[in-house]
C-alpha cells in the first residue's frame, strides 16, 4: 500500500482516505462499527464537517479511544468569527478530541485571507496559536478559486475534486500543491457517483505520489471494497486506461456532480440526482431510478420556477435549469420506452 505525505504537514498516511459525509445516512451504531473496521484495516486519515450532520459524533463515538493513532480533518461553513468559535468549539466536543489535525475553510467562494478584513483568517492562526489545530486548510469547488488559494501561500492543504473526469486545468492543481509543498486531499474521485469502477479509480490516484483521495462510504460492503485494496493495490494497466479513456469521452464536460450545493430547491425538486438523472440510468442498475418515487421526483422538474437560484448556486458553474430539463426529456424517453438502458 502506498503512503503520501501531505505537504508540510509532516501528516504521512495510507493513499486510502475515509470520507465520512455519507455515515450521516448511516445509523449510528453501524456507522462506529464500519468507522472501527476502517482502523482496524489500515485506514488512519478521517475528513468530516460541521455541515455533515452527526458525522463527527460517529467519529468521537468510533475512534475517541484510537486518537493518536489517527488524523481528523474537519471543517467550517461558517461566515463570521463568532460563529467560527462556535463551531470549534462544537467539532472539539462532538469529535472526543482536544485538536483537530487539519481544520478547513468549507467550500470557500473565495480565498480567505488577512487582507479581506473578515478576520477569519487571523483566527485560524490564533486557533493554532493555541494547539485547538494542527494545520489550516480550505476547500474549493472553483478552480480559480483553488489556484488563488495555492498561490496565496497561505494554506497548508487544499481539498478539491479531482478524478479521472477532471480537466486538465483541474489536474494540474495537483503539480502546483506539489510545487508549492502544499497538501492535496481528492474529494469525488468517483465524479460524485458516476465512475463505477472503484478499481480505476484507484488506479488513477495511485499516479500522483502527493495527491489523498478521500473515499466516501456509507455501508460496509463498500468499506470492504476500498480495504482489499490495502493488500492488493490496482495498478494502471493497459485494460484500465481503456476504460478510464472510454468514460472520459462519454462524461467529461457538464455533468452534475450530484454535491448538493444547489440545494435546497424553491420548488422541491432534488436537483442533486434529477439534473445526472440520464448518466445514472446508464451507469448504474437502472430499475430503482425508475421506480415510482423516482418518477414523481422527475416529475417536479415541471414546477421549475426559473428563478436561477440552482444556476447561481452551483460551483462548478453549470447551467442547472437546462441540465434538469434534458433530463427530464430524456427520462421521459426511457419511461416510453424509446430509449434502452441498463
Amino acid at each position: 500500500m502506498r503512503t503520501i505525505t501531505l505537504g508540510s504537514t509532516g501528516i504521512t498516511t495510507v493513499q486510502n482516505a475515509f470520507g465520512v459525509l455519507p455515515l450521516q445516512r448511516t445509523p449510528t451504531a453501524e456507522a462506529v462499527k464500519i468507522l472501527q473496521k476502517a482502523f482496524e484495516g489500515g485506514i488512519t486519515f478521517f475528513d468530516t464537517a460541521r455541515a455533515y450532520s452527526d458525522s463527527e459524533e460517529k467519529i468521537g463515538l468510533a475512534l475517541s479511544d484510537v486518537r493518536k493513532n489517527i488524523f481528523i480533518a474537519t471543517k467550517t461553513m461558517a461566515q463570521n468569527t463568532e460563529d467560527m468559535k462556535k463551531q470549534i468549539k462544537t467539532s472539539l466536543k462532538t469529535l472526543k478530541t482536544d485538536y483537530i489535525d487539519i481544520y478547513q475553510f468549507h467550500c470557500a467562494s473565495h480565498c480567505i485571507c488577512p487582507d479581506d478584513k473578515s478576520e477569519m483568517y487571523e483566527l485560524m492562526e490564533d486557533f493554532k496559536r493555541q494547539g485547538l489545530i494542527r494545520h489550516i486548510g480550505i476547500t474549493a469547488h472553483k478552480i480559480g478559486v483553488a489556484e488563488e488559494c495555492i498561490a496565496s501561500g497561505l494554506y497548508e492543504t487544499l481539498q478539491f475534486p479531482f478524478s479521472y473526469l477532471s480537466s486538465e486545468r483541474e489536474l494540474g492543481l495537483a503539480e502546483k500543491c506539489k510545487t508549492h509543498n502544499m497538501g492535496f486531499i481528492a474529494m469525488k474521485g468517483l465524479g460524485g457517483g458516476i465512475i463505477t469502477d472503484s478499481r480505476a479509480a484507484y488506479a488513477f490516484m495511485g499516479q500522483y505520489d502527493n495527491v489523498l483521495p478521500i473515499w466516501g462510504i456509507q455501508r460496509e460492503k463498500e468499506l470492504d471494497e476500498w480495504l482489499s485494496y490495502m493488500n492488493d493495490t490496482p495498478e494502471m494497466t493497459e485494460e484500465i486506461q481503456k476504460l478510464i479513456d472510454s468514460d472520459r469521452e462519454e462524461l467529461s464536460g457538464s455533468f452534475c456532480r450530484g454535491c448538493g450545493y444547489c440545494m435546497p430547491c424553491p420548488a422541491g425538486i432534488q436537483i442533486n440526482n434529477c439534473a445526472r438523472m440520464s448518466l445514472m440510468l446508464r451507469r448504474a442498475p437502472s430499475e430503482n431510478w425508475l421506480s415510482e418515487t423516482w418518477q414523481n421526483n422527475m416529475k417536479q422538474i415541471e414546477n421549475c420556477l426559473n428563478c436561477g437560484q440552482c444556476k447561481s448556486k452551483c460551483p462548478y458553474e453549470l447551467d442547472t435549469p437546462e441540465l434538469l430539463k434534458a433530463n427530464y426529456e430524456d427520462y421521459k424517453r426511457v419511461l416510453k420506452g424509446e430509449v434502452k438502458v441498463n
